[in-house]
């Protein structure tokens, strides 16, 4: 690594808000964010396209290592750990093996604050101090770096109890879970304050959730395309409400921000209305490509029923978006499906996924990806699925259990939950160094930390996938050899 003086910046700060709309943010609820539109009028903002698939883990540990998932080797926040039928990991902390923003910045002597990043859980050595994410199982973990940052915590009274995210954001206890929404973040944000104040820092960088957490719980009672949305409900409000608490806290620790420091809000993807589910597992099973021993007399997950592998094509996982296995001859302990057939198998199964219409046929646009054409490089990971399903283009979520026989439905499985991720989140970046205002496009989450590294003028990695976003940082300092 080498520095270049002349270029370097002061101090940057970044801002996640997980799942951040820009429809909402940019537009719909700009009047009452006055802190956020007025960083995006004197900066440069737009949209910041999500990583494939447009989900929390990996979009996180996307950007900030400036590799895709394929490079990554994990698809979500549960993966196959090999190949065979039952075993799943949990994507922590522990299954990131590339190098991250702040690695490079610590090597550079830079030292840093991270506060509630997706995928810090279980925490790891930074040159500086680390809160874990969302993940963490609870303030009885070890959850920070260094581990005596923990007790620092508990001596805040308007931090401690401290809250990685809120118990349950799909109850149907609408009133609790809007106040749980707003309790946890202004404790986010009153240790950020905290740790901004007391703590030296060059690289600062929290994360919060509860933009997440919002549009999944109140996205029906906004939103006049969700088909149980009501005019004049009692939660109508709600997410414009909680964006303009955000706003407000945002505006406290632009109070104590350094007057040099570069400063970006960003999202790792956007927000949608969710039309509803697709079963693909019951999809799967009426096409026969999933033959049960026995279909369960009530809805249940796939892992609970008895599964005839040896006459099974292809199983499914719901989610956001579907994951699609092949149970391929020599590679699963029973496959079935030679590997002279797979493509064709693939070829097939896109087709008649992606002719699948709505609960009235018509067309929804749903799109069947292959991994290798997605990521730059190989596709890792233990057992990657063979295909990704984004069904309504994401405007629906895909299903996973069994036994209702039906292949739609507008009952989530894990519980209520009104809205889709969306491929389109957010950048809005303000700063000394920035020589003009006004959107521009074109921009992906892993250009955010190449960006970042060049505003401390540090060459950037030769295996970096992202690009530096020349209206932030200018122009791109040389290729480092990895």
């Amino acid at each position: 690594m080498s520095k270049d003086q002349d270029r370097a910046t002061a101090k940057v700060v970044i801002i996640g808000l997980d799942c951040c709309e820009p429809s909402l943010a940019f537009d719909r609820y700009a009047a009452r964010m006055p802190n956020f539109t007025k960083l995006k009028e004197r900066g440069v903002w737009g949209k910041l396209k999500s990583c494939d698939p447009p989900i929390t883990v990996p979009a996180w540990m996307s950007m900030m290592s400036s590799k895709d998932p394929g490079t990554l080797g994990y698809y979500g926040f549960r993966n196959r750990a090999d190949h065979s039928y039952e075993k799943m990991t949990t994507a922590t902390s522990l299954a990131v093996k590339e190098p991250l923003l702040w690695d490079y910045l610590g090597r550079a002597g830079k030292r840093v604050v991270l506060l509630g990043v997706p995928q810090t859980y279980p925490p790891r050595p930074v040159n500086g101090w680390m809160i874990t994410d969302f993940l963490t199982p609870s303030i009885e973990s070890n959850y920070t770096y260094p581990p005596e940052l923990k007790a620092e915590i508990a001596q805040l009274p308007d931090v401690h109890p401290y809250e990685f995210d809120v118990s349950d954001f799909r109850t149907p206890d609408k009133g609790a879970i809007r106040d749980a929404l707003v309790r946890m973040t202004r404790k986010r944000f009153a240790l950020a304050k905290h740790l901004m104040t007391t703590k030296p820092w060059d690289f600062f960088m929290m994360v919060e959730m509860g933009t997440d957490r919002v549009h999944h719980a109140f996205w029906q009672y906004m939103d006049p395309e969700h088909h149980r949305y009501e005019p004049g409900n009692p939660y109508e409000t709600v997410i414009e409400d909680y964006y303009a608490e955000v706003d407000e806290r945002i505006g406290d620790l632009l109070e104590v921000i350094p007057a040099d420091a570069t400063i970006l809000i960003v999202s790792d993807h956007g927000a949608q209305c969710m039309d509803g589910g697709i079963a693909l597992n019951e999809w799967l099973i009426q096409q026969g490509y999933l033959v049960l021993h026995e279909y369960p007399k009530t809805p249940s997950r796939l892992e609970t029923l008895k599964i005839d592998w040896a006459k099974t094509t292809a199983w499914g996982s719901g989610g956001y978006y579907g994951r699609l296995f092949i149970n391929v001859e020599g590679r699963e302990s029973q496959g079935l499906v030679p590997a002279s057939e797979y493509e064709a198998v693939r070829d097939k199964l896109i087709s008649e996924l992606e002719a699948l219409g709505d609960h009235h046929g018509k067309p929804i646009n749903t799109r069947v990806l292959r991994p290798e054409q997605l990521y730059a490089g190989e596709v890792r990971g233990a057992a990657p699925p063979d295909l990704f399903v984004y069904f309504g283009n994401l405007r629906w979520r895909s299903v996973g259990t069994i036994g209702t026989g039906e292949i739609h439905t507008f009952e989530n499985d894990t519980g209520p939950d009104d809205a889709n991720h969306a491929e389109q989140g957010l950048l809005v970046a303000a700063g000394p160094g920035i020589s003009h205002a006004g959107p521009i496009e074109g921009l992906q989450l892993m250009d955010v930390t190449p960006t970042v590294l060049s505003l401390f003028g540090i060459d950037i990695p030769a295996d970096l996938q992202g690009h530096v976003i020349q209206e932030i940082a200018g122009a791109e300092p040389a290729l480092a050899s990895v």
